[in-house]
């Protein structure tokens, strides 16, 4: 496994594999490896013969009252992970080289005030201007991407449609912990007890899964349910709790094809998301 920290070596080592007709598969990380990432890295190596794990906490994707500063880094742990999944490169640039100067030129996608958007503004242009610089820069064939950020998917696709990025977008599975949760590298804020409170959240999801099963199809009827049960929950703040198209992210009254049901809820002073599909068929 090779390790690059600046961008015009990285840049050649992808060019050198696209020469010799490698498939090129991405897995953007903040780092902080858990198994979800692990299971990116996994669905990359079964479909490319090539694969890079960028490992970079986006500054431009955090508030200013969020969490940068504290982010978990750990970096040393997350190059033995990623070395005994035989990835081929870690880029894993400082901020000073992926931002040399102060920013004139940003992506915004139209979907990015929606869900996570509407309580975190600009937080999704941070997310799409450093995908985009990652796909200039790796030039990857396919970039993996996990389903728990759903919201980050649909506008990464935007993104990729919108301005003819030559990459196909992966979206794979969300990976739980035994207990259901989902895992997030922000799960090891989580005190014991917030950690079992944390659980309302994939409890509200399986009450609208159970509702949808049942042959509920109005979205304000499976997600009442939901609310109630995240509201009553000692130290849970909801944030939203919708049912949306999963390509737009726009609400929808009826569920009448696949839809999204998202969560987001601050757990303690931990912000977590969590969602599940719902298809009709």
């Amino acid at each position: 496994m090779k390790v690059r920290t600046t961008v015009e070596p990285m840049r050649a080592a992808a060019r050198v594999a696209r020469l010799g007709g490698l498939r090129i598969g991405l897995v953007p990380t903040m780092g902080a490896l858990h198994e979800g990432h692990l299971s990116l890295v996994r669905a990359a190596k079964a479909q490319c013969e090539a694969v890079v794990v960028s490992i970079f906490v986006n500054p431009l994707q955090f508030g200013p009252n969020e969490d940068l500063a504290k982010y978990p880094r750990t970096f040393e742990r997350d190059c033995e992970l990623l070395r005994a999944e035989d990835v081929d490169f870690v880029f894993a640039p400082a901020v000073e080289e992926i931002y040399p100067e102060k920013l004139s030129t940003y992506v915004t996608v139209e979907l990015s005030d929606r869900l996570c958007g509407r309580s975190r503004p600009g937080h999704f242009r941070g997310v799409t201007t450093v995908v985009a610089k990652l796909f200039n820069i790796v030039q990857p064939h396919m970039a993996f991407f996990g389903q728990k950020d759903a919201a980050q998917v649909a506008i990464i696709r935007r993104m990729v449609r919108d301005l003819n990025f030559a990459v196909e977008i992966i979206a794979c599975p969300i990976v739980r912990e035994p207990d259901g949760l989902a895992m997030s590298s922000r799960n090891a804020y989580l005190k014991p007890q917030e950690r079992k409170s944390a659980l309302v959240l994939h409890r509200a999801l399986q009450a609208i899964e159970e509702g949808f099963r049942q042959g509920e199809r109005r979205a304000k009827a499976l997600t009442e349910s939901g609310k109630q049960m995240i509201v009553e929950e000692p130290g849970v703040e909801l944030d939203y709790l919708e049912i949306v198209d999963p390509d737009s992210l726009e609400a929808v009254e009826m569920v009448s094809r696949t839809a999204l049901a998202a969560v987001g809820a601050f757990v303690g002073t931990t912000r977590l998301i969590d969602n599940v599909l719902l298809d009709p068929e």
